[in-house]
């Protein structure tokens, strides 16, 4: 497989964080943002919101306030966000990642636990998506039994995908896999019915025509169709599908590990035998209690735009939002964006035609 030589990583890097969004604002970003800077010394943020909430924030070390005058609900329509809210926390923290000068931006990457589709408009109209990127995809990870976890996306930006869409989030995901985890050749599946090349819908039958021409041109690893429990097996690094689809399959993975967490409290509030069983279970539910945690996977990249934007879940506890700002440090800091632009120009070129000479004419 060809690939781009990976850039040198950042030394320092800089994060804007929305610090008024989610369902909790100030009373957790504020708490994670200085725990995260006590575990990242080489990190900087910017705190972006209201003058009285980031007051607590005064005098922190590698920080700068930045004020806001509005704050974007939960429940706020796209269009409230998007043209009227123009001084919102969420759409200040996102112009930082463009400033005054786009070559150098005052952020590396934003963070907000903010309306998701808000979000993603406001990213999108303030930021714009990278040359041979339609549509900007929400991508995140899933535990795995491998010990590891799954790439996944789309997660909800894209209800409805053309083939070429998933195509794009395959090129999309594998950056972003060999950016944050080293792994330069990630291997990609389509999520389908079954593993077979006949199943699917006429849309995935041609995805995964056009997934094998790329892996045939060295653009990805493509490993074929998978199945929806190839995800938890860590059958593939990365796993692609549409939104309608990849939201379903989160929100009932997190249904999942809800479920036990409450099936764990519940067995020592019956009665003295199943209290017994439960403590000599105990060590072995608290790891895997631990292992499926959905706050320890906290963080979907909003991949396909012209700058490192990252979602944490509206409901986040302070840990859960300080592993969203670890995986935006990490995306930031291995130069994310530049990995993106490189494998879509690989891309753009395997696709270019050629002129009788053989040679590859520009696009």
């Amino acid at each position: 497989m060809t690939h781009p030589i990976a850039p040198e990583p950042l030394s320092a890097v800089c994060i804007a964080v929305d610090c008024m969004g989610g369902d909790h604002g100030p009373s957790v970003t504020l708490p994670a943002c200085r725990a995260f800077l006590e575990r990242h010394p080489q990190a900087h943020l910017l705190l972006v919101g209201t003058a009285a909430a980031l007051g607590p924030a005064r005098g922190w070390p590698r920080c700068r306030l930045v004020e806001a005058s509005e704050v974007v609900t939960m429940d706020d329509p796209i269009e409230i966000a998007l043209r009227r809210k123009k001084d919102s926390s969420m759409r200040v923290a996102l112009s930082q990642l463009v400033g005054s000068d786009v070559a150098a931006p005052l952020a590396h990457a934003c963070v907000s636990a903010g309306n998701t589709g808000a979000l993603m408009a406001v990213a999108r109209y303030i930021l714009k998506t990278l040359d041979g990127i339609d549509r900007p995809a929400i991508a995140t990870v899933m535990p795995n039994r491998s010990d590891g976890y799954t790439t996944v996306l789309d997660l909800g930006a894209n209800v409805d995908c053309t083939a070429e869409h998933l195509l794009q989030f395959a090129v999309l995901g594998s950056a972003l896999v060999a950016a944050v985890d080293g792994k330069e050749e990630p291997s990609v599946g389509l999520l389908n019915i079954g593993e077979e090349a006949i199943k699917g819908s006429d849309t995935i039958k041609r995805a995964a025509e056009l997934l094998r021409a790329a892996a045939a041109e060295g653009q990805i690893n493509f490993h074929g169709n998978v199945e929806g429990n190839d995800i938890f097996k860590g059958t593939t690094d990365i796993v692609v599908c549409d939104g309608f689809v990849g939201n379903v399959l989160l929100k009932s993975a997190e249904g999942l590990a809800t479920m036990l967490s409450d099936f764990i409290r519940q067995e020592f509030t019956r009665g003295p035998f199943s209290k017994l069983a439960a403590l000599v279970a105990l060590p072995v539910l608290r790891r895997f209690k631990h292992r499926v945690d959905p706050r320890r996977y906290n963080g979907a990249a909003l991949l396909g735009l012209r700058g490192l934007v990252f979602k944490s879940h509206g409901s986040a506890d302070a840990f859960a939002f300080e592993q969203a700002l670890g995986r935006a440090y990490d995306a930031a800091r291995n130069r994310l964006t530049d990995r993106v632009r490189d494998r879509l120009a690989l891309s753009r070129a395997a696709q270019a035609p050629v002129d009788a000479t053989g040679t590859a004419q520009a696009a």
